[in-house]
């Protein structure tokens, strides 16, 4: 993560936010939502305009040096962006990293209501139907909490990183 001045430094959360795949909460608006088809998903499309939106906040960890190294992991096709279009404009999105049966979860943003949540169910469905045994949210807060994420102790969670990592898995 990046500090105010842009410095990149690591960051460990203990506990660790995950989502089990069978845990998602879906509420019923929601699922009104993607029934009726308000956004079109889709995977990889623009990569680094949602990075970018996810940066544009008022405090945020994702530095131009973030984007380039997230970029960089993009192209050689560990970095994945999930994204909601309404019409032709990006409504929503998030990204983060797959590696072996793990999805790293990096952020998300939002331009229009749901958007996100659209994303993020879409996610976790591609995760399942491709044998993916892990999502990591990374830290927890009320939102991810309302989708069905859970936080669990540092030493769980890297015994269960390891064995995803020996999966052989593809999210695209």
């Amino acid at each position: 993560m990046a500090d105010r001045y842009g410095r990149v430094e690591f960051y460990r959360s203990d506990p660790r936010s995950v989502l089990e795949l069978d845990s998602l909460r879906v509420t019923k608006s929601l699922g009104r939502v993607i029934r009726k088809g308000t956004y079109d998903v889709w995977i990889n499309r623009d990569f680094e305009g949602v990075i970018r939106a996810c940066s544009r906040r008022p405090e945020t960890w994702i530095s131009e040096e973030i984007i380039r190294g997230f970029m960089a992991l993009h192209e050689t096709g560990k970095a994945h962006s999930v994204e909601a279009y309404h019409g032709d404009e990006l409504a929503g999105g998030l990204y983060g990293v797959a590696l072996g049966g793990a999805f790293m979860g990096e952020s998300m943003f939002t331009h229009m209501r749901d958007a996100s949540k659209v994303c993020f169910v879409y996610l976790v469905e591609r995760l399942r139907e491709r044998g993916y045994v892990l999502l990591d949210c990374q830290i927890q807060n009320d939102h991810l909490a309302s989708l069905g994420a859970v936080e669990i102790p540092e030493r769980e969670y890297l015994a269960r990183l390891e064995e995803a990592l020996k999966l052989d898995r593809s999210f695209v």
